[in-house]
């Protein structure tokens, strides 16, 4: 494929913490890929997350976590600006970001869980996501995303914008797509947990990461 028809293809963004990234998140961006012909996937560390507790690790443990982590993925790349501006960012700035650096045409696709995206409605000008991307709607085979699960002015954006797969590729932005992941799933406050009972994670994490979190003492018990 011509790298002109990979550029016209959608490209899928991945937002989080990543602290640490493990293999939940792998199978998320693998899945959105196969699923939607995604051109890519782009990890984008947080810095410092405005919604949450300051993350474990540092911001640059957190950023060679995600590089050791997507090694070997030619499609996945990594987007460090959000960890090297040292300051505090919302998903709406580094979109807006994104939108301006692949132009108003570039189909984007922000890659969500069903529990991120159930709380948009709290998050920092969350109906302006619609303008600079797609979202894209992880849920657990046998979850069913519906309006009925959701904060009111969420619930009615959802029903406007609720569309399948192929929305993705015939317009830049607007479209809230849900699908099913069939991966398992696992959360990083998990894995910290058991790092920090003595327990193994080596089922949850690639081999490279569990090595590079020894080496470097992270989540202690």
């Amino acid at each position: 494929m011509s790298s002109t028809a990979k550029t016209d293809r959608p490209l899928g963004i991945l937002g989080g913490t990543f602290d640490p990234i493990h293999n939940a998140h792998l199978r998320l961006a693998e899945e959105a890929q196969a699923r939607f012909s995604l051109a890519g996937v782009v990890f984008v560390p947080a810095g410092q997350p405005w919604h949450r507790q300051a993350p474990m690790a540092s911001a640059e443990d957190r950023l060679a976590m995600v590089r050791i982590g997507i090694a070997g993925h030619d499609d996945f790349s990594v987007d460090a600006a959000e960890v090297q501006s040292g300051a505090p960012g919302y998903t709406v700035d580094m979109l807006e970001r994104l939108r301006q650096h692949h132009g108003p045409d570039r189909s984007l696709v922000l890659l969500l869980g069903a529990d991120a995206f159930l709380g948009l409605s709290r998050w920092h000008r969350w109906q302006d996501l619609f303008r600079l991307a797609h979202l894209a709607v992880a849920s657990r085979p046998g979850h069913d995303l519906g309006a009925g699960n959701m904060a009111a002015q969420l619930a009615a954006e959802f029903r406007q914008r609720q569309a399948g797969g192929e929305a993705l590729q015939g317009a830049p932005a607007g479209a809230v797509v849900p699908f099913i992941l069939r991966a398992g799933t696992v959360s990083a406050t998990e894995i910290r947990q058991r790092r920090a009972a003595g327990l193994g994670t080596r089922d949850l994490l690639p081999d490279e990461v569990v090595d590079y979190i020894d080496r470097r003492n992270l989540y202690p018990d």
